[in-house]
């Protein structure tokens, strides 16, 4: 069996299947989706044919055209709409952090499941999907996928990831070449443990016309650390090392940069209209999907 069904709890699914994304634009085009768009009156109006590809829903084949040509052909019209979705994954080595004992999740287990989350919502309402994993480059890309059906090869290819080396992410992303060409919606997971470079890299996103989701994934001792004593704390990414003695004033001092750092990333965003979410390990996944997402007005 596929490692990657185990992203999701099929009940999660089950909930999910019932959901979509809900982006703050449209694309206007002859795509057969199930995404409605603003104009009325508008439903029946023809665009063109195109052939049948898996995943498509087989409920709009033209069989008259099957008849003529012997090719199954589906029927564009010009008020159905898709939406590009693309899911960007951190996979620098501070993302192997936290919990994996079975008491809570790893930053990059738990970025996963939610990216598959969101993958599968997508895919479900016939948007397309595409994924990718970078550090100071992209190291693992899928193009773009279309259909419930592509779920598993989405799941597959998260699952198969593995967070590695260092990470510069104004490195990727200052690459024209792999913005998206088209207007759509950006998922971005990481935490953003960056000295620099991410201001930069949302401001090119949203140039190539994305509507961008910022989601900061932390463990919940990085956020709230419990340490005492002389420690020898070591970067995960550089392998650089510094003597602390942990006393609650240092800890104070900590916990108040942490929060600092978060809300100034939260306000660059909402200047921005980018929108901001912190997702923290020790929640349930299905609490962030159904949730916190809904709450935020991303999925219906």
């Amino acid at each position: 069996m596929s490692k990657g069904l185990n992203l999701l709890d099929p009940a999660l699914m089950r909930r999910l299947d019932q959901m979509s994304i809900a982006a703050k634009s449209r694309i206007r085009g002859t795509m057969q989706g199930r995404r409605r768009s603003k104009d009325q009156g508008s439903s029946l109006e023809f665009a063109d044919y195109r052939l049948y590809t898996p995943g498509d829903d087989t409920r709009q084949l033209d069989w008259h055209a099957y008849g003529r040509t012997g090719k199954p052909f589906i029927k564009l019209f010009m008020d159905e709409q898709e939406l590009q979705v693309h899911l960007w994954l951190d996979a620098s080595k501070s993302m192997d952090f936290g919990q994996k004992d079975g008491s809570g999740s790893s930053k990059w287990s738990y970025a996963r499941q939610l990216a598959a989350g969101i993958g599968f919502l997508a895919l479900n309402r016939f948007d397309r999907v595409s994924a990718a994993m970078f550090t100071t480059q992209i190291t693992q890309q899928m193009r773009l996928l279309r259909g419930k059906g592509s779920a598993p090869r989405l799941f597959e290819f998260l699952a198969g990831g593995q967070p590695l080396g260092e990470g510069d992410i104004g490195a990727v992303f200052r690459n024209p070449a792999l913005l998206p060409r088209q207007a759509g919606m950006t998922w971005l997971f990481s935490d953003f443990l960056y000295e620099q470079g991410i201001e930069e890299s949302l401001k090119y996103l949203l140039a190539a016309k994305q509507e961008v989701i910022v989601v900061q994934v932390l463990a919940p001792e990085e956020l709230n650390p419990s340490f005492s004593g002389e420690l020898r704390l070591i970067d995960s990414e550089s392998g650089a090392a510094r003597e602390v003695a942990m006393s609650s004033k240092v800890l104070e001092s900590y916990r108040a940069a942490v929060q600092q750092y978060t809300q100034s990333l939260k306000a660059f965003c909402y200047e921005r209209g980018i929108t901001y979410l912190l997702a923290v390990t020790d929640i349930p996944p299905g609490d962030f999907l159904l949730g916190t997402l809904r709450n935020n007005g991303l999925v219906r």
